[in-house]
């Protein structure tokens, strides 16, 4: 990915520096603002530039307006854009094509005439915070009415490629604070402390866990119980070390501005069961998909069964907000099945008692099952459903 290229630590050195030695709050966050432009136009290209224009001008329009229903037309024209580039193909394979194969193969070939090569970088992360900036200035919220605000919230470079998702509340606040405070040797030192620390995970541990899985795992049946089981440990650390490594960068990077992005994971392998692992997993997804997908369907306030409803339906869309494909709504599916699991055992009278007696009463039981739970879900994540299932099996000697 860019973060580990010689061009973006060249990009990054350079746009910060001059950020810090910048006079005044206008010129600062006029720099920034080009910076953040230029370095989207490389990450993306015009291809993948143009569309988020389009949605960002029309994000800001509509939130300047502060009418319930323009914001609302467009949260849903920026949905429409994400489900257009990112699934309409998967869309088109699951819904159109076992009723007419005739039919989906012409809608797909209208689709790729129409649409770029590949779907505009970052359309996911693009997507959620312009709904969430909209959703929040419809419900009362403070419009961003400086258009170099909006593009900076819009476009911040650190968090352009792999998050943190942001809150406008939250961003705006620390940038302006950074555009006036004069240079910080303790935003600096915490920054690089942070930043290094992203590109040790990043590639001192994920990327040699990369090599051993990608030679071990295609003879998987080859490599004995415990040979299996590690192949399985080394795939839930990699992702962990790969995804937080580059949080932990975009969140140096930014501290290094004097800005502050929000935690994204917070040991998630200490967890001692599934409604934890999600507080400390992907934090600022979890919390999107609880405050604008989940709740809003209702949350836990209309009953067990419809509890566990919303959150099956929360976490499918989780799975497919990773991409377009079958296995992560299944992983979605899994986990919100676990966390439905975890809201209604207590009332199931057998299952409720051996939980409150066995796992809830010892911590250790209860993080190796929430481990193994979690664990066992990269497989589905990973890897089609036919070889996780296969994998899972022959973990356990079936």
């Amino acid at each position: 990915m860019i973060f580990t290229t010689y061009w973006f630590l060249l990009f990054a050195i350079a746009a910060m520096t001059v950020f810090r030695l910048l006079p005044g709050p206008v010129l600062r966050q006029g720099w920034l603002a080009v910076a953040c432009a230029v370095f989207h136009w490389h990450f993306a290209g015009p291809a993948g530039v143009k569309p988020i224009i389009v949605l960002m001008i029309l994000t800001f329009l509509a939130g300047l307006t502060r009418r319930g229903w323009v914001c609302v037309l467009a949260m849903i024209a920026s949905v429409a854009a994400l489900c257009f580039y990112k699934y309409s193909l998967f869309l088109i394979g699951s819904a159109v094509a076992p009723f007419s194969a005739a039919l989906a193969a012409a809608l797909a070939r209208l689709a790729k005439s129409v649409m770029p090569g590949a779907p505009p970088l970052g359309v996911s992360f693009f997507v959620f915070e312009f709904v969430h900036y909209l959703f929040e200035v419809r419900r009362g919220g403070e419009p961003i009415r400086n258009p170099v605000k909006f593009l900076l919230f819009a476009i911040f470079f650190p968090s352009l490629v792999a998050g943190p998702i942001k809150r406008y509340a939250q961003f705006l606040p620390s940038l302006g604070e950074a555009a006036r405070s004069p240079f910080s040797s303790a935003d600096l030192a915490e920054g690089l402390a942070r930043a290094g620390l992203g590109f040790a995970k990043k590639v001192l541990i994920a990327d040699q866990l990369t090599a051993y899985i990608d030679y071990f795992q295609p003879h998987f049946d080859e490599q004995g119980f415990l040979g299996q089981w590690i192949i399985l440990a080394a795939i839930a650390f990699r992702i962990l070390m790969d995804f937080s490594g580059y949080s932990d960068i975009a969140i140096g990077c930014a501290r290094i501005l004097g800005i502050r992005l929000p935690e994204n994971f917070n040991w998630p392998y200490a967890a001692r069961d599934l409604q934890d692992f999600w507080i400390r997993w992907h934090i600022s997804l979890s919390l999107w998909i609880r405050d604008y997908v989940y709740i809003p369907l209702g949350g836990g306030r209309q009953g067990w069964p419809r509890r566990s409803l919303n959150a099956l339906v929360a976490f499918a869309l989780c799975g497919l907000w990773h991409g377009p494909a079958r296995h992560f709504v299944l992983w979605g599916v899994y986990h919100g099945c676990g966390l439905g699991l975890c809201a209604t055992y207590a009332r199931i009278p057998q299952l409720g008692r051996v939980v409150e007696q066995v796992i809830r009463r010892d911590p250790v039981i209860g993080w190796a099952v929430t481990q193994l739970f979690a664990w066992l879900g990269w497989l589905l994540f990973f890897y089609p459903t036919a070889e996780a299932w296969h994998m899972a099996r022959q973990l356990f000697g079936l």
